[in-house]
Formats: structure tokens, sequence, C-alpha cells
């Protein structure tokens, strides 16, 4: 069963097509370099590639936003990502080059145009971009400390693009996580919303899996 299909009916037959790619070759690269736990391979749709797309769930990204993929490690959520919004430019960073390799390789087989990948520390990343993504990388406070500061506070419609096209969500910090993190959040000077993954999935696997938005930094 393609999960991604069908709990994203709207994807065209080339994304339908990528995504079940997108499986084997995760299988072919983790027998060579381990990117994702050797226990874990067996339920990388659910665990890895649908947990990502928990973020399409929430907003529709618009052409043209610039999105950094902080600690991406194999790939996630930015390759999946990066195959649902094919107008939306992901920057993938991790500090460990075999999963760098990794992720190159896989994105250069999708043929994702809309990836670039570096192998440098999220810490040290300048720039700005409109929506940095994370993965239960590091404690969420820890987390947006760093990478508060990379969030543009110009969106899509003001850099050029056609009139009115801006995402439904403000610029900011999405990041998928699980159990509890009221108490992390109260650490942030920010504005946030939690969604409940259980809401959009029926795996058990989701039934603790949260998305944090945190927005308007203070």
């Amino acid at each position: 069963m393609n999960l991604p299909l069908t709990c994203f009916p709207h994807l065209t037959p080339l994304q339908s097509d990528q995504f079940a790619l997108m499986e084997s070759l995760y299988r072919e690269w983790n027998s060579m370099i381990n990117v994702v736990s050797r226990k874990d391979i067996d339920q990388l749709t659910v665990h890895h590639i649908l947990h990502s797309l928990a973020i399409a769930k929430v907003i529709d990204f618009k052409p043209g936003t610039r999105i950094l993929d902080a600690g991406t490690g194999g790939g996630f959520p930015g390759i999946p990502l990066a195959t649902m919004f094919p107008g939306t430019h992901f920057t993938l960073v991790d500090s460990i080059g075999k999963k760098i390799k990794v992720v190159d390789a896989i994105a250069k087989e999708l043929q994702l145009d809309n990836v670039t990948t570096l192998n440098a520390r999220f810490e040290d990343i300048r720039g700005s971009f409109d929506f940095i993504t994370g993965r239960a990388v590091s404690k969420l406070s820890a987390f947006c400390s760093t990478l508060q500061p990379r969030v543009s506070t110009r969106g899509v419609s003001t850099r050029g693009a056609s009139a009115g096209v801006s995402n439904t969500l403000p610029n900011g910090i999405l990041y998928l996580t699980g159990g509890e993190v009221e108490q992390d959040i109260s650490l942030i000077k920010a504005q946030s919303t939690i969604w409940n993954l259980a809401d959009f999935f029926n795996e058990d696997y989701f039934s603790t899996k949260k998305l944090v938005h945190l927005h308007n930094f203070l």
C-alpha cells in the first residue's frame, strides 16, 4: 500500500512514483550506510516518510518558499517534503558527512531539483529562511534559541512573487516531536500552535507525536 498516496490523494503520478522509489532507495542505501536504525528500517514509510509529511497536513507551501531542514539526518523531513512541494526550495543540513552523502544521492535519484545539501553544523548556517524544520534534533527550546535568528521576517509575496501569494502560516519553526512539549514551549518567547498527529493519521505510532509551530518571536 502506498501510504503517502492514501493520505494525500492529490499526489501527481510522478509524486506517487517518487514516494514508491524513495522507500526502495532508502533500503538500498541503508544496507551500506546506516542512516535509519536497522530495527526501524521495516517501518520506514510510517516512522519516517509519513511522519515527515505531517507538516503537509497543516501547510501547503507556496512556490518560492525557502526552508531549512536543520539536522536532517537521513533526509527527514526534508526529502519527503521536497517531493510533496516541488516549487519550494529546501536546504538540508547535517554535520555527519556520510548521512549527507546518502541524502544527496537520494535527492538526485528522485530528481529533486529543489534540494540543496550541506555538510555543516546547523549552528553555523547563515542566511534567512521562511521556515525551519526539525525532527527530534534536540530540546525544542535549544533548537529554537539557535535557529530563531535564521527565520526571515519577509514573506514569499514580499520578495517579488505574485501579489497575494503567501503561506497560510506565518514564517517560523515547524518541529516534529513527541511526548509533553508544553513545558519546553513555555521557555520560548514566541507564539505557538501544537497539533496532535493522531488527528491526521490512524497508525498507533502517531498516538504521542506532535507538530509544533513557533512564530512571532519576541
